[in-house]
């Protein structure tokens, strides 16, 4: 149901086969973007009749009057020129050459020629009485435009329309020739940019570009979009109209608060519109929400007002920007997620999409999401929640947020985070012994800080290792229990102890406790030398003596005990929860 209404919606912006075969239009404009194409389309249509608009190729798009039978589109055609209804440069296009339509929007193209309106239908003396031939249809656009001096091209600038100027201003800062504002004033910085793109381009540097040349930088700017097929897609159910790139992604399906398109091709692109009710909170809300996802890499620029938020993310692989917007109790945005490699189309992908936005009535049903097989906690609406390199744990060492972990943890990572929320930085580092400890970049009040133990354990005595043992998937530590084996490690190393313990690769860089709740030492990651793999059950710690020697040193203040009095099993369950961390590497 859901994939036949987004299929309507599409087959209503192409025209039919049946189209093009004996009808003609009065073509009136042609634009070299949508956006103009579609503001003079709506422009046409508050005064005259069987206003539609189609794209011509090769980046164009035409605003034409019809369809109608040949005689009847000649005689329109010069009705209209002596009213000064339309263009004197106005003329006859046959059907054949129109593609897909884009105004009106979701109204299926005519495929029988229209009847004149009644202003201006032939009586039958005219039509009795004219015995020459037709006007001849323009089938083809005319390829050899005559070179125009200087003061022939500035006849012609001078009947561009506004819009037609900023489009050239927009081409040529495309080009890079133009940095000043889009306005369609050509002053000093436009006519500086005509000269150096005339220069560029091997042409007198007049300052005035000619027809030809305004036709040729127009169609460079356009051909960049070639292939990408901008449609303008209107969704009742998400209550969203913008333009999408439809030769390269396609409808997927609704999962609210998104409606997902997904790549089609070879180019690993992808949309998705927002739509939900809500209000400030749930506005950032989202904001924080999207953050999380793989769609939007850490790095870029971000802002975030009362009212709406952008946010962009880069990395080697994507580029990702996203807009949303509170609007009487409804938030609406889209996001676009191109292959950063692409950076090019992606901006003018990106532009005419945004220029397109427009907010309607309605948002996604919730409903729409029914539960599936495929549903995964590290997934949000079906979309990836973005994952680190690699899980460790740590913990909590003084008042001031501190926080130990093993020096797995932290190499090679762009940034560093703490129970996936608070980003961190190495203050410390001692490789040697396989531990750093990192200082979060806010401050941080920690619910328990754990003690070291100065006194020498009992042999075979309860040890228990708090950590995360399968990174993020569990929202709190998990204890894990076993016994003190050896005081030094299998070649009688004194820095380090054997432990009698089945642990995880993310427990490493956790706090291993005595049956007292004191911290003996840091659990250190399995590892395998010379192709020896040690049975499951044995684990090693960093002894607690050589870890305050090295904290010392460093200068980094933390709490010692000798005290040996046990704690229960629950007692140092709630403690660990408080001090122990979530260490991740991006």
């Amino acid at each position: 149901m859901l994939r036949s209404f987004i299929a309507f919606i599409f087959l209503g912006l192409w025209p039919m086969a049946t189209l093009a075969q004996d009808v003609s239009y009065v073509q009136v404009e042609a634009h070299p973007t949508l956006t103009s194409a579609q503001a003079r389309a709506r422009f046409y249509a508050g005064q005259l009749d069987n206003v539609n608009g189609f794209s011509l190729g090769g980046g164009w798009y035409g605003v034409v009057l019809g369809p109608y039978a040949p005689n009847d589109a000649n005689t329109l055609l010069r009705q209209m020129r002596r009213d000064r209804a339309i263009p004197n440069d106005s003329f006859i296009v046959s059907g054949s050459r129109l593609r897909q339509q884009f105004w009106p929007v979701g109204v299926g193209a005519q495929t029988t020629a229209q009847p004149l309106p009644d202003a201006t239908a032939p009586d039958v003396e005219t039509v009795t009485s004219v015995d020459v031939a037709p006007l001849v249809q323009v089938i083809e656009p005319v390829v050899a435009i005559p070179t125009e001096t200087r003061r022939q091209a500035q006849a012609s600038e001078k009947l561009l329309d506004r819009d037609q100027r900023k489009d050239l201003q927009t081409a040529l800062k495309w080009a890079g020739f133009y940095t000043s504002a889009i306005d369609g004033a050509y002053g000093r910085g436009t006519r500086a940019s005509m000269r150096a793109w005339q220069n560029a381009n091997n042409a007198d540097p007049t300052g005035v570009l000619t027809t030809t040349q305004r036709a040729t930088l127009l169609a460079s700017y356009n051909a960049v979009l070639d292939g990408m097929d901008l449609t303008l897609f209107r969704d009742d159910a998400s209550g969203i109209e913008m333009l999408v790139p439809t030769g390269v992604v396609a409808f997927t399906e609704y999962e609210p608060p998104f409606v997902r398109f997904d790549p089609k091709g070879d180019l690993d692109a992808s949309v998705l519109l927002i739509s939900q009710d809500g209000d400030q909170n749930r506005l950032f809300g989202l904001y924080e929400i999207l953050q999380t996802l793989a769609i939007v890499p850490h790095e870029g620029p971000r802002a975030r007002n009362n009212r709406s938020f952008e946010l962009e993310g880069i990395d080697n692989d994507i580029h990702s920007y996203t807009y949303a917007k509170l609007d009487n109790g409804t938030i609406k945005g889209f996001s676009l997620i191109w292959p950063a490699s692409d950076d090019e189309r992606r901006r003018r992908v990106l532009a005419e999409m945004k220029a397109s936005f427009v907010v309607l009535d309605g948002t996604l049903d919730p409903s729409l999401a029914a539960p599936t097989e495929d549903q995964a906690i590290d997934q949000v609406a079906g979309l990836a929640v973005r994952k680190p390199k690699l899980s460790r744990s740590g913990f909590f060492i003084n008042d001031a947020g501190a926080v130990l972990t093993t020096a797995e943890a932290v190499g090679s990572c762009d940034r560093i985070s703490l129970n996936s929320e608070h980003e961190a930085q190495v203050v410390h580092l001692d490789e040697a012994l396989g531990l750093a400890v990192l200082q979060p970049d806010v401050v941080l009040s920690p619910l328990d800080v754990v003690m070291f133990q100065t006194g020498v354990p009992r042999l075979q005595a309860s040890v228990a290792v708090a950590g995360f043992p399968y990174g993020g998937v569990l929202v709190a530590p998990s204890l894990t229990f076993g016994r003190l084996a050896d005081m030094r490690g299998l070649n009688g190393e004194e820095t380090i102890k054997r432990l009698a313990l089945t642990a995880q690769s993310g427990d490493a860089g956790g706090p291993v406790f005595d049956n007292a709740g004191s911290v003996l030492g840091m659990l250190l990651p399995r590892e395998v030398s010379g192709g020896q793999v040690l049975p499951p059950e044995v684990s090693f710690s960093v002894d607690s003596d050589e870890i305050l020697a090295s904290l010392i040193t460093a200068g980094i203040a933390v709490r010692t005990t000798a005290a040996v009095a046990f704690v229960p099993p629950e007692t140092l369950t709630l403690r660990a929860a408080d001090n122990t961390v979530l260490v991740s590497c991006w």
